[in-house]
């Protein structure tokens, strides 16, 4: 099941970066926040290398598609319960966001289940770099200014809105699935 190739790699080294994530952000006195911005921003950006290296080298493995997205929600879930529990985001902004990316992640996975493939979208794209943008931003500064604000809220919607887009791709899928099934 497991291929070692460089973007398995780069999955197993994000997943392994989540602790030292955890542990630079919820240190007394949050002396390692620049530490655990630059892990997060590396770990991100291993995230876009490794598909882009899958695709590229056409090394794309069944570890890959089923690590990969698992990879990244445990990412940015550790990010977001770590930042509640320092009081930086609300937790129903961490919950909806959570809740999205294991929703999504539910529905690709059943989709795959049955030789469907519910493709990322732009929706998905947009997502994510609010997403790294917002954690980021959360990490690295202090208080709440009023453009923070705005793009936690802005990230919750976007997130929400791809979460959408998500569902009604599987829908469609369902329902198309459906109609070759039905009796002429």
């Amino acid at each position: 099941m497991f291929e070692l190739n460089l973007p398995n790699v780069l999955t197993l080294l994000r997943i392994l970066l989540v602790p030292v994530l955890v542990a630079a952000l919820v240190q007394e006195g949050g002396g390692l926040d620049g530490i655990a911005a630059a892990v997060f921003a590396f770990a991100s950006f291993t995230d876009a290398l490794d598909g882009w290296i899958a695709r590229r080298q056409k090394s794309v493995t069944t570890f890959g598609k089923l690590m990969d997205p698992l990879a990244d929600k445990l990412l940015v879930t550790a990010a977001l319960v770590s930042l509640v529990s320092l009081d930086r985001v609300s937790a129903w902004v961490a919950m909806v966001i959570i809740a999205r990316e294991f929703a999504v992640t539910g529905l690709r996975q059943l989709a795959m289940e049955h030789g469907e493939v519910i493709a990322a979208s732009i929706w998905g794209k947009i997502k994510t770099a609010f997403q790294v943008a917002m954690v980021m931003a959360l990490i690295l500064v202090e208080g709440s200014p009023l453009w923070l604000d705005a793009l936690v809220w802005v990230t919750t919607v976007v997130t929400v809105i791809s979460g959408a887009d998500y569902f009604f791709g599987f829908r469609s899928l369902v329902q198309a699935r459906q109609a070759r099934r039905a009796p002429s």
